[in-house]
């Protein structure tokens, strides 16, 4: 969906499964939020009180495994990344979460089912105009041999993804993306998470990843796929990391402008890069109306100065 405005859903979807790391079962429910409420998980259900949080990087209290959100009473959902990946993939900017559990459910491993939910649910435009958050300069964080970027790039929002794994049957992938709902349902959001044997069970041993199968997660041994039906993607992971990306990004709490680029990244990473260019403000701006796509020609170009986007305040976005 191409528009200026923003976007929520027109009605409720529900979808059904297990948290990754407790095995137990978990219900989300997504629906529709006010113009500039952003996405906001409601926890709901006897241990949650309809606790509440706004997805944003100020929320997030751990990236260990997962993305984890939560507020001055301590965590309150967990592994948010996948159903924030498909809202913002999809171009959904306002939303409600709803969750009866301490996880966001695994599903299959990818963002898939929540884009399945969100076009059950439908997208409808609201009044109000869409604002972006524009990275200005550069910024980048290093983490040991990872290293993350985020810099200027007018044409909308782009993550480029460099992964290289001991585990030869992984190896060294790249994938990279610019972001709209199309492509991000055709060549991203099926990705599923991965693991290898190894780790996975160490993981079971300390008490995690309990809810973990061959059903919702990718396992490799250092010789194959261990997943019968094989990859959706011959560079999975990597997607699989892109998606990642998207959902962690997505706690800017408006859609960016801008480039991300990861190298032997995860949740920590994104999130640290996050927190850098938030924590800058000359290295970001606030902007009204859409991305301008690189004109074409001379027609195109006349288009983009009469329809391009405006500076606008700043938000509490971070």
């Amino acid at each position: 969906m191409k528009s200026s405005r923003q976007t929520t859903l027109r009605s409720q979807a529900t979808v059904t499964g297990v948290g990754v790391h407790s095995g137990l079962p978990v219900n989300l429910t997504l629906g529709p939020a006010s113009v500039d409420a952003g996405f906001i998980f409601v926890r709901t259900g006897p241990d949650g009180a309809d606790r509440q949080v706004r997805a944003l990087a100020k929320s997030v209290t751990s990236t260990e495994f997962a993305t984890v959100l939560g507020d001055q009473q301590g965590p309150l959902v967990s592994t948010a990344e996948h159903v924030l990946a498909a809202l913002r993939g999809m171009g959904v900017d306002n939303a409600t979460i709803e969750v009866d559990g301490s996880e966001v459910p695994i599903m299959d491993g990818s963002a898939g089912p929540f884009v399945a939910a969100i076009e059950q649910a439908g997208i409808v435009e609201q009044s109000a105009v869409r604002r972006f958050i524009e990275v200005l300069k550069p910024v980048q964080v290093k983490m040991g041999e990872a290293v993350g970027e985020l810099r200027p790039y007018a044409r909308g929002f782009r993550v480029e993804v460099e992964i290289d794994f001991a585990n030869p049957v992984i190896g060294r992938q790249n994938f990279a993306i610019d972001l709209g709902p199309e492509g991000f349902r055709r060549d991203v959001s099926r990705a599923r998470t991965f693991g290898c044997m190894n780790d996975v069970a160490k993981l079971w041993n300390a008490g995690f990843a309990l809810g973990a199968s061959l059903e919702n997660s990718m396992v490799f041994d250092d010789e194959r796929l261990l997943n019968t039906e094989g990859l959706r993607y011959a560079d999975e992971c990597a997607r699989h990391k892109v998606l990642d990306a998207i959902g962690d990004l997505a706690l800017a709490g408006l859609p960016l402008i801008g480039a991300y680029r990861s190298v032997r990244g995860g949740h920590k990473l994104n999130h640290a890069v996050l927190t850098a260019l938030l924590a800058d403000r000359t290295a970001w701006r606030v902007v009204e109306g859409q991305p301008a796509r690189r004109p074409r020609s001379q027609t195109e170009a006349v288009g983009a100065m009469v329809g391009g986007m405006v500076a606008a305040y700043s938000p509490d976005v971070s």
